[in-house]
Order: C-alpha cells, then structure tokens, then sequence
C-alpha cells in the first residue's frame, strides 16, 4: 500500500515493518495493527495462490532485523501464528508455494524447527547456501563504458571510515546511463516511486534520503549490492538476472547533488540499506579497487 507526501510516494508496509524493528513492537498485516499476544513482524498483500513444488534451498535465515518472524499454519496472514522464529534462526525448508504477498513477495516457505512446522513468508527469510560460492563482480556499465570515480571507499564526502557506507563507491554518470547487473543474482529490493516532477526526482538534502530510486541484488555468496539514486528501474522483486543485464537508469533521485550511480556490496540485513563491505571489481587492473578520481572502464561484457 502506497500514499502520496509531499516528497513523493511511501510504501506503508516497508514503513510499518521498519517502525517495528526500531520500536520493539510488531506490525502483523495488512491493518498495520499489532499480532495478539506476539512482537513478531509481517507484512501483507494481495496475491493469487498456486503451488510450487519442492525446494530451492534446504535452509533459510530469518532476516527481520530485530523482531522475531511469525510461523503461520498456512501461507497467508489469516490464520494465528503457530509459533515464531528469532531474527537470525536458521531453520529447515520442506517446501516452497505461493501465497499471499507480504511486502511484494508471495513466495512462502514450509519450515522445520524442532517440533514447530508452519509456513514463513520469504520477504523475511533468505536462502543460506550450504556451501558460499565466490561471486566475481564487474564495474556496472555497458562494455567499453568509460567514467572516473566521484568517491571511493572512506570518502569524506559521505563514505567516512566506520560510517555504514565506508566501502561505497560513487561513479560519475550522465543521467539515464545504463546500469548493468555486476554479477548474476536475484532482485531483493526495489524503490521506483520517485517520478519526474516529484521534488526529490533532481535531487536534494538529508530530507530526500528515503526518496532515492533503488535496486538490491541478492548473490549466491549471501551478499547483496546495492545500485542508487537511479531515474529507472527495469526490474521487479523476485527476478532473477545475469551479469550485464541491464537493470536501470543512473540520474540523481533522492539525497543527491548531481547524476552519478552509488554503488555498495553490503552485507543481507533484509533491508535495503545495509552495512558496507569491502568489494573489487574483476575489470579494474591492480587492487580491483578503484580510488578516487580513478577512471575505469567497464570490462563487463557478455
């Protein structure tokens, strides 16, 4: 659910579900109001149902960034929660489904704890490989694309050592340059409600933060990246895309001072905006990590 403010369009879910987390206290469906008798968060939508057999990955771990996670007896908010899961917990997975969308995801999964078996929505439950595979990352650009670093990791600017940005990097780009996956992945996250005419769409101060169209992929090592303050997007939650698959457009969105593409490996906290981790680019000579004012070219071509 989605309403208008003076700065542009807000997703209520996202909202209730993070007020939640900083709170204390839960958001249970689509009302917004508090579960009975649980301090667990979920959110809610509206979603046909339909089977999917079997399995994508053995494991999952709950990622609701504090609150603990309802187990419900069906794939849908309707029902009373059997149980609930700790943020973190690692539990077993006997199947997947659709059902109702929490948060623009109606994939559920069928879990094992112990003696507690029930559904939990995928929006706050991630995939954990048994096995971390090692993801290469290329600089997110059209082959042969050349620009220079606005900012590398610790920048003054806004990439100060210990801040959660410290290993962010700032690429200069012309609005509406073409921004390409660095590795495959899937979609975790999407913000696209900053529009043309929208008082944050060319950018502004600290109260444009939240305002910065955005896409989170999610890759097979447990890491997300993080592509921002984009003038489009291409993708959705849930799909799944390859490395140079374009994904967006680069503009200045959000707390912005001028067209350029931020770009953080982070590490998968559930939410859009998580902690920075070092990263290196396969198509950058020496380090693989670029510095500031260094140009680059994009070596990212299928």
């Amino acid at each position: 659910m989605k309403t208008r403010t003076r700065m542009g369009w807000m997703t209520l879910g996202m909202s209730l579900s993070l007020a939640s987390c900083a709170a204390g206290t839960s958001y249970d469906g689509e009302s917004g109001a508090a579960g009975a008798g649980s301090s667990s968060i979920e959110g809610a939508g509206n979603y046909p149902g339909g089977s999917l057999p079997g399995a994508s990955c053995s494991q999952v771990k709950v990622t609701t960034s504090g609150a603990d996670l309802n187990v419900r007896p069906t794939p849908d908010t309707s029902g009373a929660p059997v149980g609930s899961l700790a943020n973190g917990t690692v539990v077993d997975v006997l199947s997947e489904t659709d059902g109702e969308a929490v948060n623009g995801m109606s994939k559920w999964y069928e879990i094992q704890s112990g003696t507690l078996e029930g559904y939990v929505s995928a929006a706050y439950a991630v995939c954990a490989p048994t096995v971390t595979e090692d993801v290469q990352f290329y600089l997110p650009f059209k082959c042969g694309f050349t620009t220079t670093i606005s900012q590398g990791n610790g920048g003054t600017t806004s990439h100060g050592v210990g801040k959660k940005t410290e290993f962010a990097f700032d690429f200069r780009a012309p609005a509406d340059t073409p921004i390409m996956a660095m590795a495959d992945g899937v979609v975790a996250h999407v913000f696209d409600e900053t529009v043309p005419g929208d008082p944050c769409y060319l950018g502004g101060g600290a109260e444009c933060y939240a305002y910065a169209n955005l896409v989170v992929l999610r890759h097979a090592d447990g890491t997300t990246t993080l592509y921002k303050h984009l003038n489009g997007v291409r993708v959705a939650v849930g799909d799944s895309v390859v490395r140079g698959e374009r994904i967006g457009r680069s503009g200045t969105t959000g707390q912005s001072t001028g067209p350029h593409l931020h770009l953080m490996r982070q590490e998968d906290c559930g939410q859009a905006n998580c902690q920075s981790i070092p990263m290196k680019f396969e198509d950058v000579p020496g380090s693989g990590v670029p510095a500031d004012e260094q140009e680059v070219t994009s070596g990212n071509c299928k």
